[in-house]
């Protein structure tokens, strides 16, 4: 294993272009410029620019528009934006709001904060709002994170750039990537991944006290980006150091020291920073043992590894019908040609340790992805699980199975670019006629394998316009004194738009309800919203038969219960599709009709009560 990365390639830069003589002077200077470094990366870098925007067109297109396929999480992106911009500028705790589910609130540990994200683009959030920001971060997070592999791999890992180019364009545009890139940008967001494995095998350097405070950074900063991807991340260097260490154990035997002592330092720094956020998640108010038993089930069916995405070039709705649980969750898709292409490339490459080391971190990944029941096009398998043990274990019942098939993406991008790498190598030695076709081969193979997986846009649709009454700022004077606004039908995953307008007020409008993960029961599973109250479970009847029950005294008593205990200012319909039935319920269960204020429908509990 090279001293400086993980490949066993030399450290020359691209191989020559074949000596052919260019047909006019301005060719062979723009030829000269192109074998030149800078030119090169400039290149790269404007490729995964172009893809970014490409996968992200739609939605910066049309500034009202939102993510087709997953409006829920978009929205909740956006308010985390909003509240992110608060706590950059002091105005709100960076680990608890009680400006959503009020009055209880929730847990932003337990809940995906992206403080890491949402802090840098404060200055954006307030001068263009959180829907802008949301696309910024989104598109952003997939150049950033193909830029961050292709500089690791050029620069440390391999030290080829054409090879970098491929396996970095795979690691952030792969179709996993580009199927949580439908409402997830804090899993789309792998900027630090290659940097946490370039600082973890730069532990073995004398320099162990500066080398383990600067991983400990990067470590603090991705834990308030995705603490799944890190936990992942941290597993797959364990068990790749693992088998790298047996396999060349005398070049660990002579740098372990340091590595150990680096570690240390980088643990203590991290664990400086994360003790009481991780406090927070673990046991703080409304954190969760566990995540609903459902999600917890979510696994990558076996086919769905050689089959074709939706958000690919030549897959389809049918392609991936079955094969995952939702749009944003199609992890694993890499096609029959790339599949075989990775075998062929660990075989290749098998008295490399960083390609065995790799495999055995891939295969790994793969069979945890699987979940609690191995399946294949649906159906159950009867193969033993190893997520069958593991799913009710504490930290990973917090773990979505499938979600380890979107960390097998590195995996496959890394043994994509050592196999290109290597294949440099090769056409070095080369001449002529014979450097040409093995070049065409290696052309043809790469094409074969990436483009049926190519991105697509992603999908998009116009949002629901924002009432005046949230828009002009009518809502404040009804949350005044910290009162809470309840929308009907009242904001959960189904219905969003009341999290993305309180987005736009940087979260300062208060929700009753939400869309969050919070615990309820005794034994304090998530759930993705707050626990009903009488009023939820009427509201419910309404939505499920498109009929208003009669209100007996009790319910109507029970409703203004409800409201008490919201602590509500305002009960508001806006103007939906069928908004003549939830104006025709709440006077039915409220006993008045409601007052217009501004576009709205709205109940004053201050009324109500007397």
């Amino acid at each position: 294993m090279a001293v400086g990365g993980i490949g066993e390639t030399d450290t020359s830069d691209l191989p020559r272009v074949a000596d052919v003589a260019p047909v006019t002077d301005r060719r062979s200077r723009w030829l000269r410029l192109m074998r030149r470094g800078p030119a090169q990366d400039l290149a790269a870098v404007a490729t995964y620019v172009l893809l970014a925007f490409w996968a992200t067109y739609r939605i910066w297109l049309h500034p009202t528009w939102g993510l087709a396929a997953n409006r829920a999480d978009q929205a909740f992106f956006e308010w985390m934006l909003g509240h992110g911009a608060l706590v950059a500028t002091g105005q709100a705790s960076p680990f608890f709001s009680d400006q959503m589910n009020a009055p209880v609130g929730i847990n932003l540990m337990a809940n995906t904060s992206v403080l890491g994200i949402s802090i840098p683009l404060t200055p954006v959030t307030l001068l263009f709002g959180p829907h802008v920001a949301f696309n910024v971060f989104l598109t952003g997070a997939l150049i950033l994170t193909a830029v961050a592999w292709y500089l690791v791999l050029s620069r440390y890992l391999l030290k080829r750039r054409f090879a970098a180019w491929i396996g970095a364009g795979f690691c952030a545009f792969a179709p996993g990537m580009i199927s949580q890139a439908n409402g997830h940008p804090n899993l789309v967001a792998q900027f630090l991944v290659p940097v946490l494995i370039w600082r973890t095998l730069e532990l073995r350097r004398p320099r162990w006290l500066r080398n383990g405070v600067l991983l400990g950074v990067v470590v603090i900063w991705q834990a308030f980006i995705n603490l799944e991807i890190l936990f992942m991340t941290a597993v797959g260097l364990v068990i790749f150091l693992a088998v790298a260490a047996a396999i060349r154990w005398r070049e660990a035997r002579a740098t372990w020291r340091p590595f150990l002592f680096g570690s240390l330092v980088a643990v203590g720094v991290a664990l400086a920073a994360l003790w009481y956020p991780i406090a927070m998640l673990l046991t703080g108010p409304q954190s969760y043992s566990g995540l609903p038993y459902e999600v917890r089930g979510y696994g990558a069916d076996l086919a769905a590894y050689v089959g074709l995405s939706r958000e690919s070039l030549l897959g389809s709705m049918d392609s991936a019908r079955g094969l995952a649980q939702n749009a944003a969750e199609e992890n694993s898709f890499f096609g029959w040609p790339l599949v075989v292409l990775t075998v062929v490339v660990v075989v290749a490459l098998r008295r490399s340790a960083a390609a065995i080391g790799l495999f055995v971190v891939g295969v790994v990944f793969a069979y945890l992805s699987l979940g609690p029941v191995v399946r294949l096009h649906g159906s159950p398998t009867g193969l033993p699980s190893l997520w069958q043990s593991l799913h009710d274990v504490p930290v990973l019942s917090s773990a979505v199975p499938t979600r380890w098939a979107l960390a097998v993406t590195p995996i496959v991008g890394l043994l994509l670019a050592l196999g290109v790498a290597a294949a440099q190598q090769r056409s070095d030695v080369l001449r002529g006629r014979a450097l040409i076709a093995f070049r065409a081969v290696g052309a043809a193979v790469l094409l074969v394998a990436l483009v049926p997986i190519a991105p697509t846009a992603l999908p998009a649709t116009k949002l629901s316009d924002t009432p005046l009454f949230v828009s002009s700022g009518t809502w404040a004077r009804y949350a005044a004194g910290g009162k809470s606004i309840v929308f009907v039908p009242m904001p959960t995953s189904g219905v969003n738009d009341p999290i993305r307008w309180s987005a736009m007020t940087m979260t300062r409008m208060p929700l009753a309800g939400g869309y969050f993960l919070a615990p309820v029961g005794p034994e304090r599973i998530a759930n993705f919203t707050s626990e009903f109250r009488p009023t939820n479970y009427y509201l419910r009847y309404v939505s499920r038969t498109g009929r208003v029950p009669s209100a007996a005294p009790g319910t109507r008593a029970n409703a203004l219960a409800d409201l008490s205990y919201w602590n509500a200012g305002a009960v508001v319909v806006p103007k939906r599709r069928d908004s003549t039935l939830w104006v025709k319920t709440l006077t039915e269960l409220y006993g008045v009709p409601p007052q217009k204020v501004s576009d709205v429908w709205l109940w004053d509990p201050a009324t109500l009560a007397r």
